[in-house]
């Protein structure tokens, strides 16, 4: 299998995970409230990174890798889950997927600016489109205007798209499940103390514990240590294999899955308009495959 190959189907699995995201996110804030599930989930995966990295025993990572990592964390720890928190406190899940579609072609234009990597102009127009596909989606939702919560899952699609395209080239020297899990610890040192801050708020944690639902804990679960962590491990190390550019176009298939998603866990029924969306942005992505890709310097990957 080429490695291209390999890296759209680890990227593929990846967003399968990933399009989980929004439903789950959706439960907990709803019982745990919204900053609260931010940072209970970054503390659920930065544990899980922490066991992983002792198991592991990686290299610690020079100055210049370490500095990355901090840029990464920033943006996937913080920035992401947070915009996601705040937009699904208030947003359908259906939609908050429709608006993070804006995020391949954000991964392909960082990717391209920072790494070397250089689509071709059919390639940005394919990703053009299928961009465009979604923003008027999102636009048609909203009735003409995007709202406060609209502007969270955007400032959450760029915080995304710049983290994955630094966690891909850190990827290609260090292996993606050990960037993850060197981003999710160093996020730790923010996420625990206020995990821990919010667990003794009132009502605290062990008096709320009782009144949430099994479905609630086990989003809970899941977000913190598949979609913060595991999916990861097939995000970067497909993004590193296939290329950032390439594999990002993945990831305009997540809105139509996280629409599956919705209607299996919460009363988001699918429509035709979806399904017609869905369509037109899978034609887009098989274009967008075919469209030459340069990039200046030859890869590696570690999976």
């Amino acid at each position: 299998m080429k490695a291209e190959t390999k890296g759209l189907w680890l990227g593929l699995v990846g967003i399968i995970f990933f399009s989980i995201t929004l439903p789950a996110t959706r439960l907990v804030v709803a019982d745990f409230g919204t900053f609260p599930a931010a940072f209970y989930r970054a503390t659920l995966g930065g544990l899980g990174a922490l066991a992983y990295l002792l198991y592991l025993r990686p290299a610690w990572p020079n100055r210049k890798d370490a500095l990355a990592l901090l840029v990464t964390t920033v943006f996937i720890v913080f920035g992401f889950p947070l915009g996601i928190s705040v937009a699904m406190t208030y947003l359908p899940s259906s939609r908050g997927g429709v608006v993070l579609g804006i995020t391949p072609l954000l991964t392909a234009l960082f990717g391209a600016l920072r790494f070397g990597e250089r689509p071709s102009v059919g390639f940005w127009i394919t990703a053009a489109i299928g961009s465009l596909l979604v923003i008027l989606y999102s636009l048609w939702q909203s009735h003409g205007g995007l709202e406060f919560a609209d502007w969270a899952l955007i400032i959450a699609a760029v915080s995304a798209s710049y983290g994955y395209a630094e966690a891909a080239k850190l990827s290609q020297k260090m292996g993606g499940p050990v960037v993850i899990s060197w981003v999710l610890v160093m996020g730790l040192v923010i996420n625990f103390p206020l995990a821990l801050y919010f667990a003794f708020q009132t009502p605290n944690f062990l008096q709320l514990a009782p009144t949430i639902s099994i479905g609630t804990w086990i989003a809970l679960l899941f977000l913190g240590l598949v979609s913060a962590f595991i999916a990861n491990f097939f995000w970067y190390n497909g993004l590193a294999l296939g290329g950032i550019a390439r594999v990002g176009q993945v990831q305009l298939l997540q809105p139509f899955m996280t629409f599956l998603a919705a209607s299996l866990f919460l009363p988001e029924p699918i429509t035709l308009v979806n399904i017609l969306f869905a369509t037109a942005v899978v034609a887009v992505v098989m274009i967008g495959r075919k469209m030459p890709i340069r990039t200046v310097a030859s890869k590696s990957a570690t999976v």
